[in-house]
């Protein structure tokens, strides 16, 4: 299994050996000692049908095959990376904050329904799954919250990056009087999680259609 370590928060080492391989974003790469090769894959690397699944669904993450003996480093955007191991879980994650995962982790698409709308990212995601390790990116060092029966969490769209655990998402309207009137947080929607799970969120927010309203 690869081997995932951090250097700094900024930059990715993956230690490849004996026909090991990860994927990565397209174009992530920023050095490599020893001997690598480099694959584009069609359809977030889940072969035509993901292609064709991603073309139907919106969502986009274009990734690379990398595989090979030696050290591989990965950075995109001077952007913070966290780590997230999988032992069996799924992990959700937005396809543009996902750097790199451990070839033996399936990759595929997960309906979001009216969350993934009011990011504009489209009703899917991208979901992880497996055993192995993951390298998540973020606006800024990512926040890991722990959400459970007793308590909720609600998340600001824009700040999302990744979840994983039973939990159950519904969209909430914070639009009111004051918020009309110019008067509110400006925060017209937020994600609710119920349940019992961890969620990543960044310092930084996206532009939202939510933020729009």
């Amino acid at each position: 299994m690869a081997q995932f370590q951090l250097h700094g928060t900024k930059v990715l080492a993956v230690t490849l050996s004996g026909g090991e391989s990860v994927k990565a974003k397209n174009g992530s790469m920023v050095a490599y000692e020893g001997e690598m090769s480099f694959k584009k894959m069609s359809g977030g690397g889940e072969g035509m049908r993901g292609m064709l699944t991603r073309r139907l669904t919106g969502e986009q993450m274009t990734v690379m095959e990398v595989k090979g003996q030696g050290v591989c480093y990965f950075a995109d955007r001077a952007s913070d990376i966290s780590l997230v191991r999988l032992n069996g879980e799924k992990l959700h994650v937005e396809a543009s904050n996902l750097l790199c995962v451990d070839g033996g982790l399936r990759t595929g698409t997960t309906f979001t329904g009216l969350r993934g709308a009011s990011q504009g990212n489209g009703l899917f995601t991208t979901s992880v799954e497996g055993t192995g390790q993951a390298a998540v990116m973020s606006s800024g060092p990512a926040v890991l919250l722990r959400v459970t029966q007793n308590t909720p969490l609600q998340v600001d769209p824009g700040a999302y990056v990744a979840h994983q655990g039973n939990l159950r998402q519904s969209l909430q309207s914070g639009v009111n009087f004051r918020t009309l009137m110019g008067e509110g947080s400006g925060e017209s929607f937020q994600v609710r999680f119920e349940g019992d799970g961890l969620v990543y969120v960044q310092p930084s927010e996206r532009n939202t259609l939510g933020g729009e309203v």
